[in-house]
């Protein structure tokens, strides 16, 4: 098997690791949206912790998310540290916090070299080479352009092999590693062969979850979803449509890891879809095996594609022990799921449903409303829907339309309505508006800001961006009072405290190691 090292030095006009070390500073943004940012550990950006230590580079990771004056913990940082570069990762609902982090890098250490990466930044240049494309200029170009002004580097799609080219001091404006025939796209080969993210880069034990009281984390074994629903980002991105699979014993091989090293016994696997892979049902087994061969029990949990599922996907799960499964049915009207392109129907879902719960599965359904055509009528039959076939649990979204989305990307400006663009169902001809945004400013919160609840910037034909926020709340209140589901707590955020002479605390900051080479 090749190592990181060789696949870098193989990879067609990636240079080779530098004599000397440099250091490297990469920032988890917070996610002031959510309603709890440390339950899950940013795995990307650890991704590229690991593949820069591989190489031999000094590394710092500033985790960020959940410290409420996180820009007072990050110029406290800037000060003491010795980077020569800072690296980035960004959500579309992060940016504003993260246009805040690079100001402040910008004022504090105005030499340093930003790099940004991540799902925004993938998504944003996504819709822009569409745009590119088809011979026009709009609002994706806009977005780019905005992106190319705050950061010295763009890295768009894969970073693994991406950094290095990003690092360097003749590095492009953009490196794209979301070309699937360029030199840093992953092939599964090198996916494979990749480190595991760099948990020992983050204090892991700020970060609670738990699947039924097992201590848990999550991890990823196979990149890429090849659907092409309308709400969904990277539809028009290689990096996030193209399936990339870990072997099963390179997965195993985590875990195992992950036990023995942290102590955990229960995995969120975070793939977009784990019944896509044909390999599943071999991977729970080889869970089942491990556990046997380790002496003890885990809880696992992770999302499956409705059309897909079958009695044999979920008793392999249950042995594993799967206990949860999540999956995204997002309607419980048919017009809706078929201008979604959802491919699953109401039945698929349905039958879904009574495939776990006949195997001792719980199921979380994630439902949203907001789609092309929404209307009373339909976003009243997600509630319906969700009674009926008794979810466990649920989450119910109002859509945004986040670059890289074809909600996003194929839109057209409104005939009438300047700032909105509009898309158009292309089977059915229905149509969905949308505000258009300044992402760098406006957190449009896909799950709802927890001190000022939800907002909308889209709307129908039939519906209001009001009303749609209306119908949300209703939907939430009734149907967890008629399925008996309480709702989620939030925590509060924390605060970084100065202390004289003092670093930064383990939960904010941790470096690696470099060992003789």
């Amino acid at each position: 098997m090749q190592t990181l090292e060789s696949l870098v030095a193989s990879a067609a006009d990636v240079p080779p690791r530098p004599a000397m070390p440099r250091a490297v500073g990469l920032i988890i943004p917070p996610s002031a949206f959510l309603l709890d940012e440390r339950v899950f550990v940013s795995l990307g950006i650890l991704k590229i912790a690991s593949a820069l230590r591989a190489a031999g580079h000094s590394v710092n990771v500033l985790d960020l998310s959940g410290i409420k004056n996180f820009v007072e913990a990050l110029e406290a940082y800037l000060e003491r540290s010795e980077d020569d570069a800072l690296g980035i990762t960004a959500t579309t609902p992060q940016l504003p916090a993260v246009f805040d982090v690079a100001r402040s890098c910008r004022r504090v250490r105005p030499e340093l070299k930003l790099i940004l990466g991540g799902p925004h930044a993938t998504l944003t240049f996504a819709a822009h080479k569409l745009e590119q494309k088809a011979g026009r200029k709009g609002r994706a170009a806009r977005a780019a352009a905005q992106l190319e002004a705050m950061f010295d580097v763009i890295c768009v799609g894969d970073g693994e092999l991406a950094v290095f080219r990003a690092l360097e001091a003749d590095s492009p404006k953009v490196v794209d590693g979301d070309d699937h025939k360029g030199p840093y796209f992953m092939s599964d080969a090198q996916f494979d062969a990749s480190p595991p993210p760099a948990r020992d880069l983050v204090d892991l034990n700020s970060y609670r979850y738990s699947i039924e009281g097992f201590p848990a984390t999550s991890l990823i074994a196979q990149l890429g979803c090849p659907f092409n629903c309308g709400f969904c980002g990277g539809r028009n991105s290689k990096s996030l449509r193209v399936i990339r699979t870990r072997s099963t014993a390179s997965v195993i091989a985590e875990i195992e890891q992950l036990h023995r090293r942290f102590g955990y016994t229960g995995f969120m696997f975070y793939d977009d879809e784990l019944n896509v892979s044909k390999t599943m049902v071999e991977l729970m087994d080889a869970l089942t095996d491990l556990q046997s061969r380790l002496g003890v029990e885990f809880r696992l949990r992770g999302f499956v594609k409705a059309e897909l599922f079958s009695d044999e996907q979920a008793a392999a799960m249950h042995r594993a022990g799967f206990r949860w499964l999540l999956c995204g049915f997002e309607a419980g009207h048919p017009r809706i799921l078929e201008n979604i392109q959802k491919r699953a129907s109401l039945e698929d879902n349905t039958r879904t449903m009574e495939i776990a719960h006949r195997h001792g599965l719980k199921v979380k359904a994630l439902m949203s409303i907001g789609h092309p055509g929404e209307s009373e009528e339909s976003a009243l039959a997600v509630r319906d829907w969700l009674v009926r076939v008794g979810a466990d649990d649920f989450d119910c979204t109002i859509i945004t339309t986040y670059p890289g989305t074809p909600y996003y990307d194929l839109a057209v400006p409104h005939e009438t309505l300047p700032g909105v663009f509009t898309y158009v169902q292309p089977r059915t001809g229905d149509r969905l508006h949308a505000v258009d945004l300044d992402f760098s400013s406006t957190p449009d919160y896909y799950k709802g800001d927890p001190d000022g609840g939800y907002r909308a910037y889209v709307f129908t034909d039939q519906l209001s961006a009001e009303r749609l926020v209306v119908l949300r709340d209703e939907i939430e209140r009734s149907a967890r009072a008629a399925l008996g589901i309480a709702f989620n707590p939030s925590r509060a955020a924390l605060r970084f405290e100065h202390s004289m002479g003092q670093g930064l605390p383990d939960f904010i900051l941790r470096s690696s190691t470099l060992v003789a080479r």
